[in-house]
């Protein structure tokens, strides 16, 4: 730009007054912009024309969309000119005098370095550097400072200075660069090294227009890692600034506006070069966040150089101080007190790969997610393959196994620092996405390490992307990015072009028939590793036996635990007491961790039963040493029985907990049936209710039949108030239930065969006679009135002292007259001796007291069997004379005499 003195029509301004200001910016070598003071915004600025001189016009680019205008070059010294100015002039406050004023509003006048006219005159200066002509034109003889610069200039015309030099000045003509060709190579081609720069222009308070020495590339440069507030171009051609853009532009302008500073070119992104601005004050980024002119932006601090922590803290001093566009500021974490915010736990349990539950000091539970990371998860067509296969997520998605077993090795049992960094508001279920729960999310570090951030970069998670407004993140965000870039880089994990990991794990969980195969390998095997998935009760859990590659469920062996509330199709099972402390007790000591199991049986649901080891504790005999157990009768076999019976002996005399309300029993005299020299009748009055082919009986307690009635009554009721919904029951063998017999009236059962919903073989539990109906005709059993409330209340016997023929007639015969006797009727029991399935009993008559095996003898229906015990053989005695009478008369099976010599299995008897 070129300055002359005013022409014929500008009117000379009287007695202009001596007026102050900072240099904004030089334009040419003869106009400036001079600036106020700012007062609650960016100051008032006027141009400020050199009176009496000209200096040569800088270069101007063609103006863009006009195809017929061409590039301008600079005039000879014009740069020079411009150059010595700015060196001299910006940033420092000057006094001046307008002289002139054109019509269109355009000052000329004297401008002094300095508070008063005393100081550096600059237009004398320019002309005595050779950098600036006198306008000798129209000049008055009487104007001393005029006349001063045209001596001025004949001395430096004299000297031969500046553009009175020989060689006409085209040296000094930049070759200006608008454009590259290559902006990403041009960028790759400064190594990051800081490349000496002017600030032409600022667009905004984030974005400038860079002249770059000494090749004079002239460049628009976006500062890495930050974004101010910008102006927006309205459809009418307008600007409306969004609020503090133009105090942000204000900001940087009078900071780095023509100021010599560094720039260090760190990346190019659609044609826009990234870099940081360096200047002997200071870093411009760090500077505009800090006082809330701009915020981090995620996608370009990834190649910030600087280190992206520093302007994550000075964002985060302004966020506190809620200065500027952080004024209506909220923190994530706001409502937090501090020791919610920041705090040590025990990491109890690992979910999936990207939550932990843990224990805080003041024995709470608290699930905690990692910060801004997502686990590995199933994409696009692979969601729907195998939809007849359960899906497992922990197996089944690639790399989730790995990454969970990547934080149970790390953290189970240890302590943790957790950092909370944010809550997650709770959110309802839309389309394709379920409903989540309030979320607390945290950083959680042990030993210096980040969790996340070592997750990330083995490829076993990745980071999540947010809106740039969503300050709903990790507090080490972008160490989160630098290891997710260096993961993709080494091709780690999720990242990797390699096939995915397979994990086949055979759940064999309620499977009997695999469990039947694979018990005599793991009793075979001894000891074995397995890590605890799940606990379901205190002594039953879901285990993983990573060399078998298979989870089965284990029940511990020995002992008798209080169990949990279960859901059943009749309800919620209440829990017995203890229960929960129970599971809680078992949870913290082996949940997740490497444990080693000896398996000794299994049972017909296919779980098996055995010991469990945790670094030398056996989990059976720590239950009951915390008085959470009771010893079982089946542990007498086993070598850990006398630890057992010491831990329950010690807490039964404490009274603790399960043992809080024991009342020691009486010692009664022992009586030594080897010492007994006669049998014992002790009969009692029994209810006969069912007869079986096989002459096995089931017979009711009369005691308890009170009970069962009173039972029964209720049930009925509460089933006619809410009656089952018919077909609602599914069927499982071993499941009590409700069944409706062909009276019509609901009876206690449990299902003994499922052949299809139509064939449901059941079992009468309080009458003992099976039934095949349909499931229809089935119902979930309350548990108020399951075995818990009142056992089973049919009791199978079966006669003692008698064979039964083994022929089927003779067979029938003989329970045909059993069950006109005695079914539906009160009888007197005695049990005599135990049998291999049932107790083995005397019956008598309820009125004449006769004994009814005994009668079946003398009619000649059945044949004695010889018991061989001392106090029994007055009874076999009186059973075998009867045989003998009935054989004399030839009665029945004696018909054709004593056929038991050599042809018994002809007839089919057996002795």
């Amino acid at each position: 730009m070129a300055s002359v003195s005013g022409p014929a029509q500008a009117a000379p301004v009287s007695a202009s007054p001596l007026q102050r200001g900072i240099v904004k910016m030089v334009l040419s070598g003869c106009a400036i912009i001079v600036r106020g003071q700012p007062r609650g915004g960016p100051p008032p600025e006027r141009q400020i024309n050199l009176s009496n001189i000209r200096a040569g016009a800088i270069a101007r680019r063609a103006a863009q969309g006009q195809p017929d205008t061409k590039d301008i070059p600079d005039e000879p010294w014009a740069f020079q000119a411009r150059e010595f100015l700015r060196k001299k002039l910006i940033g420092k406050e000057v006094c001046f005098t307008v002289e002139i004023k054109t019509a269109i509003g355009r000052e000329y006048g004297m401008v002094y370095l300095g508070k008063d006219t005393a100081g550096e005159n600059i237009a004398e200066s320019l002309v005595n550097e050779g950098l600036a002509t006198v306008r000798r034109e129209g000049i008055r003889g009487n104007n001393p400072e005029q006349a001063r610069l045209c001596e001025l200039e004949d001395q430096a015309k004299a000297s031969k200075k500046g553009m009175w030099s020989e060689g006409g000045g085209t040296h000094t003509i930049r070759d200006l660069k608008y454009t590259i060709e290559n902006p990403r190579n041009f960028v790759d081609s400064s190594h990051q090294k800081p490349v000496n720069a002017i600030i032409e222009h600022v667009r905004d308070g984030s974005v400038v227009r860079a002249l770059l020495l000494p090749d004079y590339y002239l460049v628009t440069v976006m500062l890495s890692g930050v974004k101010c507030p910008t102006f927006k171009r309205e459809a009418d051609g307008t600007e409306t600034p969004e609020p503090f853009a133009a105090e942000a532009k204000f900001f940087t302008e009078s900071r780095l506006l023509q100021r010599d500073v560094q720039i260090i070119l760190e990346s190019c992104h659609n044609q826009i070069i990234l870099g940081t601005i360096l200047h002997p004050n200071g870093n411009i980024t760090e500077l505009l966040l800090k006082e809330g002119f701009a915020r981090c932006v995620d996608w370009s601090m990834a190649v910030y150089t600087q280190g992206a922590e520093k302007l994550r803290a000075a964002e985060r001093s302004a966020k506190e101080r809620k200065v500027r566009i952080w004024k209506d500021y909220v923190a994530p974490t706001a409502n937090l007190d501090q020791k919610d915010r920041q705090f040590v736990a025990k990491v109890m349990q690992v979910i999936n790969a990207d939550a932990l539950v843990v224990k805080l000091n003041s024995g709470e539970y608290k699930t905690i997610h990692l910060s801004s990371i997502r686990p590995p998860r199933n994409e696009g067509e692979e969601k729907n393959k195998d939809k007849d296969k359960r899906f497992r997520p922990l197996y089944d998605i690639p790399y989730m196994f790995e990454a969970r077993e990547f934080l149970r090795k790390k953290l189970i049992g240890k302590k943790v620092n957790v950092t909370v960094d944010y809550i997650r508001a709770a959110t309802g279920p839309g389309e394709g996405t379920p409903a989540f729960s309030e979320r607390t999310c945290a950083t959680v570090t042990i030993g210096g390490i980040n969790i996340a951030e070592a997750l990330v970069s083995k490829g076993l998670a990745t980071v999540i992307r947010y809106r740039q407004d969503d300050d709903q993140r990790s507090s080490h965000y972008d160490e989160l990015l630098a290891a997710e870039a260096r993961a993709i880089k080494n091709g780690k994990g999720l990242h990797s072009k390699k096939e995915v990991p397979i994990h086949r794990v055979a759940d064999i969980s309620g499977e009997t028939q695999k469990a039947k195969q694979f018990l005599p390998f793991l009793q075979r095997a001894g000891r074995s590793e397995a890590v605890v998935e799940y606990v379901f009760s205190g002594s039953r859990l879901k285990l993983y036996m990573p060399k078998e590659t298979c989870l089965i469920t284990f029940l511990l062996a020995g002992i008798e635990c209080p169990r949990s509330s279960r859901n059943t199709p009749g309800g919620v099972q209440v829990a017995e007491p203890f229960s929960d402390e129970a599971m809680l007790f078992t949870k913290e000591l082996v949940l997740q961790r490497e444990v080693e199991v000896e398996v000794e049986n299994m049972d017909k649901a296919g779980n098996f039963i055995g010991w469990l080891h945790i670094e030398g504790v056996n989990l059976s005999v720590a239950l009951v040493e915390n008085a959470l157990s009771k010893v079982h009768f089946t542990a007498e076999r086993s070598a850990y029985y006398k630890a057992l019976v010491s831990a329950e002996d010690a807490c039964r005399q404490k009274k603790e907990k399960i043992w809080a309300n024991y009342e020691e029993k009486p010692v009664e005299e022992v009586v030594h049936l080897s010492e007994e020299k006669e049998r014992v009748a002790n009969y009692r009055p029994v209810f006969v209710t069912e007869i079986a082919d096989t002459l096995h009986f089931y017979a009711q307690d009369v005691e308890t039949g009170a009970q069962l009635e009173s039972l029964m009554e209720t049930m009925r009721a509460e089933i006619a108030a809410h009656p089952p919904v018919e077909g609602s029951y599914a069927a499982r063998r071993g499941d009590y239930c409700l069944a409706k017999f062909a009276d019509g009236e609901w009876y206690r059962a449990r299902v003994e065969k499922v052949e299809s919903p139509a064939k449901v073989h059941v079992f009468y539990i309080d009458y003992g006679n099976r039934e095949v109906v349909s499931s229809t005709r089935l119902a979930a059993m309350p548990p108020a009135f399951g075995t818990r409330t009142l056992p089973a209340q049919a009791t199978e016997y079966t006669f003692a002292f008698i064979q039964v023929p083994q022929d089927e007639d003779a067979r029938a015969d003989v329970v045909d007259c059993v069950v006109r006797d005695i079914q539906n009727s009160q009888c007197l029991l005695n049990v005599e001796y135990s049998g291999a399935t049932c107790p083995h009993v005397t019956i008598q008559f309820g009125d004449t007291k006769d004994d009814v095996g005994l009668g079946l003898v003398k009619e000649g229906l059945v044949m004695v069997d010889v018991r061989k015990e001392k106090h029994l053989q007055k009874i076999v005695t009186e059973y075998l004379n009867s045989q003998e009478s009935a054989k004399s008369a030839r009665l029945n099976i004696w018909r054709y005499g004593d056929f038991r010599a050599d042809d018994a299995d002809e007839f089919g008897y057996r002795r």
